[in-house]
Protein backbone atom coordinates (compact mmCIF):
# COMPACT_ATOMS: atom_id res chain seq x y z
CA UNK A 1 0.00 0.00 0.00
CA UNK A 2 0.95 3.29 -0.53
CA UNK A 3 1.24 6.76 1.79
CA UNK A 4 -2.14 7.68 0.70
CA UNK A 5 -3.53 4.38 1.20
CA UNK A 6 -1.66 4.49 5.11
CA UNK A 7 -3.09 7.80 5.56
CA UNK A 8 -6.79 6.45 5.62
CA UNK A 9 -6.45 3.93 7.79
CA UNK A 10 -4.56 6.25 10.24
CA UNK A 11 -7.78 8.41 9.52
CA UNK A 12 -9.98 5.64 10.10
CA UNK A 13 -8.92 5.53 13.83
CA UNK A 14 -8.40 8.94 14.12
CA UNK A 15 -11.81 10.38 13.65
CA UNK A 16 -13.62 7.34 14.65
CA UNK A 17 -14.73 5.90 11.67
CA UNK A 18 -17.47 3.35 12.20
CA UNK A 19 -18.57 3.21 8.45
CA UNK A 20 -16.97 3.61 5.10
CA UNK A 21 -18.89 4.12 1.90
CA UNK A 22 -17.05 2.97 -1.54
CA UNK A 23 -18.97 5.36 -4.40
CA UNK A 24 -19.15 4.86 -8.27
CA UNK A 25 -21.62 5.48 -10.91
CA UNK A 26 -23.44 4.19 -13.05
CA UNK A 27 -23.69 4.10 -17.10
CA UNK A 28 -26.78 6.91 -16.57
CA UNK A 29 -24.59 8.73 -13.61
CA UNK A 30 -26.32 7.40 -10.73
CA UNK A 31 -24.62 7.35 -7.63
CA UNK A 32 -23.91 3.84 -6.30
CA UNK A 33 -22.63 3.06 -2.93
CA UNK A 34 -21.55 -0.12 -1.10
CA UNK A 35 -20.96 0.01 3.31
CA UNK A 36 -17.49 -1.54 4.47
CA UNK A 37 -16.54 -1.98 7.92
CA UNK A 38 -12.87 -0.38 8.42
CA UNK A 39 -11.63 -3.58 9.22
CA UNK A 40 -12.45 -4.35 5.64
CA UNK A 41 -10.96 -1.40 3.65
CA UNK A 42 -7.08 -2.80 3.53
CA UNK A 43 -8.27 -5.80 1.68
CA UNK A 44 -10.17 -3.59 -0.09
CA UNK A 45 -7.56 -1.10 -0.99
CA UNK A 46 -5.34 -4.69 -1.99
CA UNK A 47 -7.61 -6.80 -3.90
CA UNK A 48 -11.03 -4.74 -4.18
CA UNK A 49 -14.74 -5.39 -3.22
CA UNK A 50 -16.55 -7.69 -5.06
CA UNK A 51 -20.16 -7.33 -6.25
CA UNK A 52 -22.60 -8.22 -8.80
CA UNK A 53 -22.05 -5.99 -11.98
CA UNK A 54 -25.36 -7.52 -13.67
CA UNK A 55 -27.37 -5.38 -10.93
CA UNK A 56 -26.08 -2.33 -11.41
CA UNK A 57 -27.52 -0.36 -14.93
CA UNK A 58 -25.27 -1.19 -17.51
CA UNK A 59 -22.63 -2.60 -16.31
CA UNK A 60 -22.24 -6.79 -17.20
CA UNK A 61 -24.58 -9.23 -18.84
CA UNK A 62 -25.35 -11.83 -16.21
CA UNK A 63 -22.53 -14.29 -17.23
CA UNK A 64 -19.72 -11.74 -16.89
CA UNK A 65 -21.48 -10.12 -13.37
CA UNK A 66 -18.01 -10.79 -11.29
CA UNK A 67 -16.58 -7.22 -11.01
CA UNK A 68 -14.31 -5.42 -7.80
CA UNK A 69 -14.72 -1.84 -6.79
CA UNK A 70 -11.31 -0.64 -5.82
CA UNK A 71 -11.22 2.23 -3.64
CA UNK A 72 -9.42 5.36 -4.96
CA UNK A 73 -7.28 6.62 -1.40
CA UNK A 74 -7.19 10.02 -2.39
CA UNK A 75 -10.91 10.87 -2.43
CA UNK A 76 -11.19 9.92 0.94
CA UNK A 77 -13.63 12.66 3.22
CA UNK A 78 -15.91 12.13 6.67
CA UNK A 79 -19.51 12.49 5.56
CA UNK A 80 -20.38 15.62 7.69
CA UNK A 81 -24.15 14.88 7.36
CA UNK A 82 -23.51 11.19 9.05
CA UNK A 83 -21.37 12.44 11.80
CA UNK A 84 -23.48 12.89 15.39
CA UNK A 85 -23.59 16.23 16.55
CA UNK A 86 -22.42 15.20 20.06
CA UNK A 87 -18.94 13.87 17.58
CA UNK A 88 -20.36 10.03 17.79
CA UNK A 89 -19.26 7.93 15.03
CA UNK A 90 -18.24 9.15 11.57
CA UNK A 91 -19.16 8.27 8.46
CA UNK A 92 -16.22 8.55 5.55
CA UNK A 93 -16.53 8.07 1.65
CA UNK A 94 -14.57 6.86 -1.26
CA UNK A 95 -14.68 6.56 -4.88
CA UNK A 96 -13.84 4.02 -6.70
CA UNK A 97 -12.55 2.41 -9.61
CA UNK A 98 -14.35 -0.67 -11.58
CA UNK A 99 -11.78 -3.50 -12.41
CA UNK A 100 -12.41 -6.76 -13.73
CA UNK A 101 -11.29 -10.38 -11.61
CA UNK A 102 -8.15 -10.40 -13.56
CA UNK A 103 -7.44 -6.56 -12.97
CA UNK A 104 -7.98 -5.21 -16.00
CA UNK A 105 -10.63 -1.35 -15.90
CA UNK A 106 -13.98 -2.42 -16.71
CA UNK A 107 -15.04 -1.30 -19.65
CA UNK A 108 -18.34 -0.29 -18.33
CA UNK A 109 -16.86 2.48 -15.74
CA UNK A 110 -17.98 6.35 -16.01
CA UNK A 111 -15.36 7.11 -13.87
CA UNK A 112 -12.43 4.90 -16.52
CA UNK A 113 -14.01 6.17 -19.55
CA UNK A 114 -12.98 9.61 -18.40
CA UNK A 115 -9.65 8.47 -17.39
CA UNK A 116 -8.83 7.02 -20.29
CA UNK A 117 -9.84 10.16 -22.50
CA UNK A 118 -7.67 12.40 -20.11
CA UNK A 119 -4.62 10.09 -20.28
CA UNK A 120 -4.70 10.53 -24.39
CA UNK A 121 -4.97 13.90 -23.60
CA UNK A 122 -2.08 13.72 -21.56
CA UNK A 123 -0.64 11.44 -24.46
CA UNK A 124 -0.50 14.61 -26.58
CA UNK A 125 1.21 16.93 -23.41
CA UNK A 126 -2.08 18.71 -22.58
CA UNK A 127 -4.01 18.47 -19.18
CA UNK A 128 -7.80 19.22 -18.88
CA UNK A 129 -9.22 21.64 -16.70
CA UNK A 130 -12.93 22.11 -15.85
CA UNK A 131 -15.21 24.54 -13.52
CA UNK A 132 -18.91 24.44 -13.62
CA UNK A 133 -21.76 26.25 -12.66
CA UNK A 134 -24.67 24.16 -10.97
CA UNK A 135 -28.57 25.39 -11.13
CA UNK A 136 -30.79 23.50 -9.14
CA UNK A 137 -34.45 23.93 -8.12
CA UNK A 138 -35.55 24.01 -4.51
CA UNK A 139 -39.27 22.86 -3.59
CA UNK A 140 -41.26 23.07 -0.57
CA UNK A 141 -41.69 19.76 -0.25
CA UNK A 142 -41.34 16.32 -2.44
CA UNK A 143 -43.08 16.84 -5.63
CA UNK A 144 -46.30 14.15 -5.73
CA UNK A 145 -46.97 12.53 -9.04
CA UNK A 146 -49.32 14.73 -11.47
CA UNK A 147 -48.49 17.85 -9.14
CA UNK A 148 -46.46 20.50 -10.81
CA UNK A 149 -43.81 21.41 -7.62
CA UNK A 150 -43.80 24.34 -5.38
CA UNK A 151 -40.79 26.96 -5.24
CA UNK A 152 -39.65 27.73 -1.49
CA UNK A 153 -39.45 31.47 -2.86
CA UNK A 154 -40.66 33.72 -5.34
CA UNK A 155 -36.67 35.37 -5.65
CA UNK A 156 -35.23 36.17 -8.65
CA UNK A 157 -31.57 36.42 -10.38
CA UNK A 158 -29.06 38.00 -7.55
CA UNK A 159 -32.28 38.86 -4.93
CA UNK A 160 -31.61 38.97 -1.51
CA UNK A 161 -34.65 39.12 0.38
CA UNK A 162 -35.31 38.58 3.93
CA UNK A 163 -37.70 36.14 3.11
CA UNK A 164 -36.44 33.81 0.53
CA UNK A 165 -34.90 30.55 1.94
CA UNK A 166 -32.02 30.23 -0.30
CA UNK A 167 -29.29 32.11 1.22
CA UNK A 168 -29.79 29.83 4.52
CA UNK A 169 -29.78 27.09 2.23
CA UNK A 170 -27.12 27.65 0.52
CA UNK A 171 -25.03 28.78 3.33
CA UNK A 172 -25.81 25.44 5.01
CA UNK A 173 -24.79 23.72 1.54
CA UNK A 174 -21.25 25.47 1.13
CA UNK A 175 -20.22 24.73 4.36
CA UNK A 176 -20.71 21.17 3.90
CA UNK A 177 -19.05 20.90 0.78
CA UNK A 178 -15.60 22.94 1.68
CA UNK A 179 -15.95 20.06 4.77
CA UNK A 180 -15.40 17.84 2.06
CA UNK A 181 -12.43 19.41 0.63
CA UNK A 182 -14.64 20.98 -2.52
CA UNK A 183 -14.27 24.34 -2.66
CA UNK A 184 -16.95 26.56 -4.14
CA UNK A 185 -16.31 29.94 -5.83
CA UNK A 186 -19.54 31.81 -6.14
CA UNK A 187 -23.04 31.19 -5.34
CA UNK A 188 -26.55 33.16 -6.10
CA UNK A 189 -30.32 32.82 -6.18
CA UNK A 190 -31.01 32.20 -10.11
CA UNK A 191 -33.55 33.43 -12.34
CA UNK A 192 -36.54 31.24 -11.53
CA UNK A 193 -38.73 30.76 -8.12
CA UNK A 194 -36.45 28.86 -5.94
CA UNK A 195 -33.82 28.27 -8.35
CA UNK A 196 -30.44 28.13 -6.99
CA UNK A 197 -26.88 28.40 -8.71
CA UNK A 198 -23.67 26.99 -6.94
CA UNK A 199 -19.79 27.01 -8.97
CA UNK A 200 -17.27 25.18 -8.15
CA UNK A 201 -13.75 26.11 -8.71
CA UNK A 202 -11.55 24.96 -11.04
CA UNK A 203 -9.87 21.62 -11.01
CA UNK A 204 -8.97 18.70 -13.41
CA UNK A 205 -11.82 16.95 -14.47
CA UNK A 206 -11.82 13.53 -13.14
CA UNK A 207 -11.66 15.75 -9.87
CA UNK A 208 -13.98 17.93 -10.81
CA UNK A 209 -16.80 15.20 -12.43
CA UNK A 210 -16.05 13.05 -8.93
CA UNK A 211 -17.00 16.63 -6.72
CA UNK A 212 -20.39 17.08 -9.20
CA UNK A 213 -20.77 13.56 -7.63
CA UNK A 214 -20.36 14.72 -4.19
CA UNK A 215 -22.04 17.84 -4.68
CA UNK A 216 -25.65 16.51 -6.08
CA UNK A 217 -25.82 14.63 -3.14
CA UNK A 218 -24.72 16.90 -0.32
CA UNK A 219 -27.66 19.10 -2.08
CA UNK A 220 -29.90 16.82 -1.92
CA UNK A 221 -29.20 15.97 2.28
CA UNK A 222 -29.21 19.51 3.45
CA UNK A 223 -32.41 19.65 1.59
CA UNK A 224 -33.87 16.59 3.15
CA UNK A 225 -32.17 18.28 6.36
CA UNK A 226 -34.65 21.24 5.76
CA UNK A 227 -37.42 19.90 5.31
CA UNK A 228 -37.63 20.77 1.52
CA UNK A 229 -36.66 19.14 -1.56
CA UNK A 230 -33.63 19.55 -4.12
CA UNK A 231 -33.77 18.62 -7.69
CA UNK A 232 -31.55 18.96 -10.75
CA UNK A 233 -34.41 18.35 -13.41
CA UNK A 234 -33.14 20.55 -16.38
CA UNK A 235 -36.29 21.94 -17.13
CA UNK A 236 -39.00 21.35 -14.51
CA UNK A 237 -41.84 24.01 -15.15
CA UNK A 238 -43.09 25.46 -18.49
CA UNK A 239 -43.07 28.72 -17.70
CA UNK A 240 -39.37 28.97 -16.12
CA UNK A 241 -35.78 28.90 -16.57
CA UNK A 242 -34.28 25.94 -16.79
CA UNK A 243 -31.04 24.16 -15.15
CA UNK A 244 -27.71 24.08 -17.08
CA UNK A 245 -24.54 23.35 -16.01
CA UNK A 246 -22.16 26.29 -17.94
CA UNK A 247 -18.92 24.20 -17.81
CA UNK A 248 -15.36 26.16 -18.23
CA UNK A 249 -13.27 24.41 -20.11
CA UNK A 250 -9.44 25.30 -20.85
CA UNK A 251 -6.04 22.89 -21.81
CA UNK A 252 -2.65 23.23 -19.79
CA UNK A 253 0.68 21.94 -21.36
CA UNK A 254 2.20 21.97 -17.79
CA UNK A 255 2.07 25.31 -16.36
CA UNK A 256 1.00 26.96 -19.50
CA UNK A 257 -2.28 27.45 -20.66
CA UNK A 258 -2.52 26.46 -23.78
CA UNK A 259 -5.59 28.54 -24.43
CA UNK A 260 -3.84 31.89 -24.28
CA UNK A 261 -1.89 33.64 -26.41
CA UNK A 262 -0.86 37.77 -25.88
CA UNK A 263 -2.00 39.39 -28.93
CA UNK A 264 -4.06 37.38 -31.10
CA UNK A 265 -8.46 38.16 -31.17
CA UNK A 266 -9.47 37.51 -27.84
CA UNK A 267 -6.03 36.16 -26.83
CA UNK A 268 -7.29 33.12 -27.59
CA UNK A 269 -4.87 30.90 -28.93
CA UNK A 270 -4.48 28.52 -32.56
CA UNK A 271 -5.14 25.77 -30.38
CA UNK A 272 -8.05 27.15 -28.29
CA UNK A 273 -9.27 27.99 -31.85
CA UNK A 274 -9.24 24.45 -32.75
CA UNK A 275 -10.50 23.30 -29.33
CA UNK A 276 -13.67 25.19 -29.99
CA UNK A 277 -13.87 24.20 -33.43
CA UNK A 278 -13.72 20.57 -32.45
CA UNK A 279 -17.00 20.95 -29.75
CA UNK A 280 -18.79 22.58 -32.50
CA UNK A 281 -18.31 19.69 -35.65
CA UNK A 282 -19.30 17.36 -33.43
CA UNK A 283 -21.89 19.25 -30.91
CA UNK A 284 -24.97 17.10 -32.20
CA UNK A 285 -23.18 13.52 -31.92
CA UNK A 286 -22.29 14.42 -28.16
CA UNK A 287 -25.46 16.08 -27.40
CA UNK A 288 -26.95 12.73 -26.26
CA UNK A 289 -24.04 12.96 -23.47
CA UNK A 290 -24.55 16.25 -22.82
CA UNK A 291 -27.95 16.46 -22.75
CA UNK A 292 -28.80 12.66 -21.68
CA UNK A 293 -32.42 12.99 -20.68
CA UNK A 294 -35.61 13.28 -22.58
CA UNK A 295 -36.88 16.62 -20.45
CA UNK A 296 -32.84 18.03 -21.65
CA UNK A 297 -34.45 19.27 -24.91
CA UNK A 298 -37.20 21.45 -22.85
CA UNK A 299 -34.43 23.46 -21.65
CA UNK A 300 -32.50 24.05 -24.68
CA UNK A 301 -35.70 25.02 -26.47
CA UNK A 302 -37.09 27.32 -23.76
CA UNK A 303 -34.65 30.12 -24.28
CA UNK A 304 -33.53 31.22 -20.51
CA UNK A 305 -30.12 31.28 -21.22
CA UNK A 306 -29.98 27.68 -22.86
CA UNK A 307 -28.58 27.61 -26.49
CA UNK A 308 -30.56 26.06 -29.21
CA UNK A 309 -27.61 26.89 -31.87
CA UNK A 310 -24.27 25.68 -32.98
CA UNK A 311 -22.24 28.35 -32.62
CA UNK A 312 -19.44 30.12 -30.71
CA UNK A 313 -19.51 33.86 -29.62
CA UNK A 314 -16.93 36.39 -27.43
CA UNK A 315 -18.43 37.34 -24.42
CA UNK A 316 -22.34 36.03 -26.36
CA UNK A 317 -24.27 34.28 -23.89
CA UNK A 318 -27.05 33.37 -26.99
CA UNK A 319 -23.95 31.35 -28.17
CA UNK A 320 -23.65 27.69 -27.22
CA UNK A 321 -19.82 28.20 -26.78
CA UNK A 322 -18.65 31.98 -25.22
CA UNK A 323 -14.92 33.02 -24.99
CA UNK A 324 -15.62 35.14 -21.62
CA UNK A 325 -13.79 39.08 -21.67
CA UNK A 326 -9.87 38.85 -21.26
CA UNK A 327 -8.75 40.06 -18.10
CA UNK A 328 -5.42 42.27 -18.28
CA UNK A 329 -2.62 40.55 -17.05
CA UNK A 330 -4.74 36.88 -16.26
CA UNK A 331 -3.28 34.98 -19.30
CA UNK A 332 -3.90 31.80 -16.79
CA UNK A 333 -7.50 32.21 -16.47
CA UNK A 334 -8.23 31.92 -20.62
CA UNK A 335 -10.84 29.96 -21.25
CA UNK A 336 -13.93 28.90 -22.89
CA UNK A 337 -17.31 28.27 -21.71
CA UNK A 338 -20.13 25.37 -23.00
CA UNK A 339 -23.05 26.42 -22.34
CA UNK A 340 -24.74 23.36 -23.61
CA UNK A 341 -24.51 20.70 -20.47
CA UNK A 342 -27.07 20.24 -18.03
CA UNK A 343 -26.84 19.48 -14.19
CA UNK A 344 -28.41 15.94 -14.82
CA UNK A 345 -25.59 14.35 -17.00
CA UNK A 346 -23.32 12.05 -16.33
CA UNK A 347 -20.05 14.54 -15.58
CA UNK A 348 -17.62 11.12 -16.10
CA UNK A 349 -19.13 10.49 -19.96
CA UNK A 350 -19.94 14.33 -20.86
CA UNK A 351 -16.55 16.06 -19.85
CA UNK A 352 -15.16 12.54 -21.77
CA UNK A 353 -16.78 13.76 -24.81
CA UNK A 354 -16.35 17.50 -24.63
CA UNK A 355 -12.36 16.55 -24.27
CA UNK A 356 -12.31 13.93 -27.20
CA UNK A 357 -14.57 16.37 -29.73
CA UNK A 358 -11.86 19.43 -28.69
CA UNK A 359 -9.09 17.36 -28.99
CA UNK A 360 -10.45 16.14 -32.59
CA UNK A 361 -10.53 19.47 -33.76
CA UNK A 362 -6.46 19.83 -32.40
CA UNK A 363 -5.74 16.69 -34.23
CA UNK A 364 -7.60 17.40 -37.33
CA UNK A 365 -6.76 21.12 -37.41
CA UNK A 366 -10.28 22.42 -37.32
CA UNK A 367 -10.79 25.97 -38.44
CA UNK A 368 -12.85 27.63 -36.63
CA UNK A 369 -16.17 29.26 -38.29
CA UNK A 370 -16.94 33.00 -38.29
CA UNK A 371 -18.30 34.03 -34.71
CA UNK A 372 -21.69 34.70 -33.59
CA UNK A 373 -21.87 38.48 -33.21
CA UNK A 374 -25.79 38.90 -32.61
CA UNK A 375 -28.52 37.80 -30.14
CA UNK A 376 -28.64 34.25 -31.96
CA UNK A 377 -32.04 33.73 -29.71
CA UNK A 378 -33.41 36.75 -31.78
CA UNK A 379 -32.96 35.41 -35.35
CA UNK A 380 -35.00 33.61 -37.54
CA UNK A 381 -34.58 29.84 -38.77
CA UNK A 382 -34.24 31.88 -41.79
CA UNK A 383 -31.27 34.17 -40.54
CA UNK A 384 -29.45 31.73 -38.77
CA UNK A 385 -29.00 29.34 -41.96
CA UNK A 386 -27.65 32.10 -43.79
CA UNK A 387 -25.43 32.82 -41.37
CA UNK A 388 -24.29 29.01 -41.38
CA UNK A 389 -25.57 28.16 -38.02
CA UNK A 390 -26.96 24.77 -37.65
CA UNK A 391 -29.29 24.04 -34.59
CA UNK A 392 -29.06 21.58 -31.91
CA UNK A 393 -31.30 18.58 -31.87
CA UNK A 394 -34.13 19.50 -31.05
CA UNK A 395 -35.38 16.14 -29.22
CA UNK A 396 -33.88 13.23 -27.59
CA UNK A 397 -34.64 11.47 -30.52
CA UNK A 398 -33.19 13.45 -32.98
CA UNK A 399 -29.88 13.04 -30.62
CA UNK A 400 -29.94 9.50 -30.79
CA UNK A 401 -30.40 9.10 -34.84
CA UNK A 402 -27.31 11.33 -34.58
CA UNK A 403 -24.88 9.58 -32.24
CA UNK A 404 -25.90 6.51 -33.17
CA UNK A 405 -23.46 7.47 -36.56
CA UNK A 406 -21.00 8.74 -34.52
CA UNK A 407 -17.57 7.06 -34.60
CA UNK A 408 -16.30 10.01 -32.19
CA UNK A 409 -19.19 8.99 -29.51
CA UNK A 410 -18.48 5.13 -29.98
CA UNK A 411 -14.37 5.29 -29.72
CA UNK A 412 -15.04 7.51 -26.49
CA UNK A 413 -17.25 5.46 -24.89
CA UNK A 414 -16.14 2.40 -25.93
CA UNK A 415 -18.43 -0.33 -27.38
CA UNK A 416 -20.05 -1.31 -24.30
CA UNK A 417 -20.99 1.78 -22.94
CA UNK A 418 -22.20 3.18 -26.24
CA UNK A 419 -24.30 0.81 -27.36
CA UNK A 420 -25.99 0.21 -23.76
CA UNK A 421 -26.03 3.75 -23.54
CA UNK A 422 -28.51 4.51 -26.94
CA UNK A 423 -30.29 1.34 -26.27
CA UNK A 424 -31.30 2.70 -22.91
CA UNK A 425 -32.00 6.16 -24.21
CA UNK A 426 -34.14 5.14 -26.97
CA UNK A 427 -36.13 3.00 -24.41
CA UNK A 428 -36.77 6.27 -22.47
CA UNK A 429 -37.88 8.10 -25.98
CA UNK A 430 -40.89 5.37 -26.40
CA UNK A 431 -41.65 5.56 -23.46
CA UNK A 432 -42.47 8.90 -23.33
CA UNK A 433 -43.77 9.29 -26.95
CA UNK A 434 -46.10 6.97 -25.51
CA UNK A 435 -47.69 9.09 -22.61
CA UNK A 436 -50.96 10.91 -22.55
CA UNK A 437 -49.30 14.67 -21.06
CA UNK A 438 -51.64 17.02 -19.36
CA UNK A 439 -51.38 19.24 -22.23
CA UNK A 440 -53.64 17.39 -24.48
CA UNK A 441 -55.59 16.31 -22.19
CA UNK A 442 -56.22 20.73 -21.33
CA UNK A 443 -56.29 20.82 -24.98
CA UNK A 444 -58.59 18.54 -26.24
CA UNK A 445 -60.93 16.59 -23.87
CA UNK A 446 -62.98 20.41 -23.50
CA UNK A 447 -63.59 19.69 -27.37
CA UNK A 448 -63.60 16.64 -29.17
Amino acid sequence: MGKQEDFVLRALEERDVRFVRLWFTDVLGFLKSVSVAPAELENAFDEGIGFDGSAIEGFARVYESDMLAHPDASTFQILPWRTGEDGGPATARMFCDIVMPDGSPSYADPRHVLKRTLSKAADKGFTFYTHPEIEFYLFKNAPEKGDEPVPVDRSGFFDHTAQSRGADFRREAITMLEAMGISVEFSHHEGGPGQQEIDLRYADALTTADNIMTFRTVIREVALGQGIWASFMPKPFTTHPGSGMHTHVSLFEGDRNAFFEAGSQYQLSKTGRQFIAGILRHASEISVVTNQWVNSYKRLLGGGEAPSSICWGHNNRSAMIRVPMYKPNKGQSTRIELRTIDPACNPYLAFAVTLAAGMKGIEEGYELPREAEDDVWSLTERERKALGIAPLPKSLHDAIGIAEDSELLAETLGEHVFDFFLRNKRAEWEEYRTQVSAYERDRMLPVL
